[in-house]
């Protein structure tokens, strides 16, 4: 092929996909990352796919029907325009100091320029790296079903998250507890920078690698804090400041991480690497989803503190860079007060209050009081509490209890404060606050074991109502209902 016959596919081939590839990230140095081609996916083919997502990057409606696609989005065949490389971290993993880290399965293809902004587009599963630490650089089919559907039902759940353009697997065997199958999720965001990118330059005494860093996140995502007086603590701040308001939404939602080890904290305060997570079924504060999380540092009660606990490690991280130790703890501080207000102001609009009043807080500590008692599931008490009616028997609410008298007691509290409230306006509310799908661990199970099996409808249909969660969705009242039994032996661990 001549060199004018390679300049005209490479225009077909951008013109075809609609993509548009920057690499601002790789513009930092070698020292940030190491350049790699993916390891090609054999034999791929498609397990699911985020239309939804498509349109929002600007990509054309037929694209992820093309065999280009897939083959480019398997990690079989760069795009034009595409500079692929895996980034180098370091971090805290379960409370220790880990060190070296990195990317050691994911690699970053570029940024899409889209209408929202440039979005970082990463292979996870695309095969070994520098940074693998003895791994085989794979991710399995199930682990990549489970972080495709839960990114896209965090979305639609409203909550700030990376994102999952689709999932190709491939009948290449992996060997984890058993022989899995490989599969490559590919997941977006405006950026995937980590505590821990900040962390390994400070360690290993690189700052100007450090400050090199910090301008960039600055530049691109907090401009702001260029004006400030100390532009490097003002970013510590506003990072907590997002951190919490992201805390304050996964409890309200029961959202458990599993692993918020530094290297899994987003700098931007998007929710980021989905291992073990798992939404609560029946409401335990100290449920612990991830089986490798034998001490239960990451219990659901205990993820607010251990974001401070991560932020205080960022903060040690830019210390070289603010020089002032209580300049550095002041910034922290904001984290105190935003995110119990956070997530109080989410618990009023849960329970369909508009407007907070004083005796709300005993409400909502009642409320918990109350699912942690009779361990009711969380998701059902909020989407049948949207009907309550404070001069109604509440049976569908009631019926989730066995200790009624306590319910009563709760009843009557609530239904004094309703009588404050206008019922179409605290109806509305609670609807659009209290989802009625969310992404079980016995739906994703399911899903997966379906897919095993080359049956990949479950994967679409969970994808479509976890995506417009608030939604009723007719003929899907299933996906709704209790968990069956056996959900309670599903074992998640670090494992993928």
């Amino acid at each position: 092929m001549t060199s004018a016959t390679a300049a005209i596919s490479a225009q077909q081939a951008r013109a075809e996909s609609g993509l548009k590839w920057v690499n601002s990230f790789a513009g930092l140095g070698p020292d940030f990352y190491t350049e790699l081609q993916p390891t090609p996916l054999p034999s791929p083919y498609w397990v699911g796919r985020s239309r939804a997502l498509a349109r929002e990057l600007g990509l054309e409606d037929h694209w992820l029907e093309t065999g280009e696609a897939l083959a480019a989005l398997a990690g079989n065949q760069l795009l034009p325009g595409v500079r692929s490389l895996a980034s180098v971290y370091s971090g805290h993993q379960f409370g220790v100091w880990a060190g070296q880290l990195g990317d050691g399965r994911a690699i970053l293809l570029g940024e899409l320029d889209t209408a929202a902004g440039p979005q970082e587009i990463q292979l996870k599963g695309a095969g070994r790296t520098p940074y693998s630490r003895m791994g085989d650089g794979r991710a399995v089919l199930r682990s990549s079903i489970r972080e495709f559907l839960c990114s896209e039902a965090m979305h639609g759940l409203g909550i700030p998250t990376t994102r999952a353009l689709c999932v190709t697997g491939s009948d290449a065997p992996v060997r984890r507890e058993e022989i899995e199958t490989a599969a490559v999720v590919t997941r977006t965001a405006p950026s995937f920078i980590r505590f821990g990118h900040f962390e390994h330059f400070c360690y290993s005494n690189q700052h100007a690698q450090l400050k090199r860093l910090a301008d960039y996140v600055i530049d691109r995502f907090y401009p702001a804090c260029r004006e400030a007086k100390q532009p490097y603590a003002a970013l510590l701040e506003a990072v907590s400041e997002r951190t919490a308001h992201l805390m304050a939404a996964w409890q309200a939602v029961g959202f458990c991480h599993g692993v918020m080890n530094t290297d899994n904290m987003s700098i931007l305060g998007l929710t980021i690497d989905y291992g073990p997570f798992q939404f609560l079924d029946a409401f335990d504060p100290g449920h612990i989803c991830n089986h490798s999380d034998t001490q239960g540092r990451y219990a659901y009660n205990k993820q607010p503190n251990i974001a401070y606990w991560n932020l205080f490690c960022l903060g040690q991280a830019l210390l070289p860079l603010i020089e002032d130790q209580e300049l550095a703890l002041a910034a922290l501080e904001p984290y105190k007060t935003i995110f119990p207000a956070a997530l109080e102001a989410k618990m009023h609009a849960k329970l369909g209050l508009p407007d907070a009043q004083a005796e709300d807080r005993a409400l909502i500590d009642n409320t918990f009081r109350l699912l942690a008692g009779n361990q009711v599931d969380y998701t059902i008490f909020w989407r049948r509490l949207c009907g309550f009616m404070p001069q109604a028997g509440h049976e569908p609410v009631r019926d989730l209890f066995f200790d009624r008298e306590s319910f009563n007691a709760w009843a009557l509290q609530y239904s004094e404060r309703l009588a404050q409230v206008d019922q179409g306006l605290r109806a509305n509310l609670m609807l659009k606050n209290n989802p009625k799908f969310v992404l079980r661990n016995h739906l994703g199970e399911e899903t997966i074991r379906a897919a095993k099996l080359k049956d990949f409808s479950g994967v679409d249909t969970l994808l479509k109502v976890l995506q417009t969660p608030f939604d009723e969705h007719p003929g899907h009242d299933s996906l709704a209902g209790f968990p069956p039994d056996w959900a309670a032996s599903i074992e998640i661990s670090c494992s993928s």
